[in-house]
């Protein structure tokens, strides 16, 4: 609990003290969060409640329950699957949360919309042709449609176009980029496993 407030005490800029202990994050996190008017509450990463014990997952759920509680606002919960199980396991959070799975992105006007956005962000010397409705089939096949994946894949090539001097993300650095999607990952793990 005391590095869940940590992060929100330092997400709304507050200075952090050392060995603050948890009541007094609760209390101070709460003053700032009614203070800047905060309407919403999003906690990334969600999934990863499964990985703490029984006893310390069962207090986080309850720590969300107290926030949205507590401010009167609504909590969005992002992540895996697994984000979706650790919520089950709380019958009274189950009822203030409704799952909804994102698509896949397909190659479509709002993912080359997208794409764009991505080419403008790069700090490259040379414009990157990647909003095109063929290098949107091929970077969304390549990245299995997921904006993490898609976002990893562009970052690597970035950097491939930076060190080969090319300065564009094209067929040329996205070839060179040292990206492997996640199927080519699970495959390469399991073939060392074996």
């Amino acid at each position: 609990m005391g590095r869940f407030y940590t992060a929100l005490l330092a997400a709304t800029g507050a200075p952090l003290r050392p060995r603050q202990r948890v009541p007094e994050q609760e209390q101070l996190a709460l003053s700032l969060l009614r203070a800047v008017g905060v309407r919403v509450l999003v906690i990334d990463e969600l999934h990863n409640v499964l990985a703490g014990r029984g006893d310390t997952r069962r207090e986080f759920l309850n720590l969300l329950r107290f926030l949205g509680n507590e401010l009167r606002i609504p909590l969005v919960g992002v992540g895996t699957r697994d984000a979706y199980l650790a919520i089950r396991s709380d019958d009274q959070l189950e009822n203030r949360f409704a799952p909804f799975t994102l698509p896949r992105w397909e190659p479509d006007e709002d993912s080359r919309s997208l794409l764009a956005s991505f080419a403008a962000s790069f700090p490259l010397r040379r414009p990157s042709p990647i909003a095109t409705p063929e290098m949107a089939s091929y970077l969304l096949t390549r990245s299995e449609g997921t904006i993490g994946e898609l976002a990893h894949l562009l970052t690597d090539a970035a950097v491939a176009a930076i060190e080969s001097g090319e300065e564009a993300i094209n067929q040329r650095t996205l070839l060179m980029a040292d990206y492997a999607g996640p199927t080519e990952r699970r495959r390469l793990f399991e073939r060392e496993l074996a």
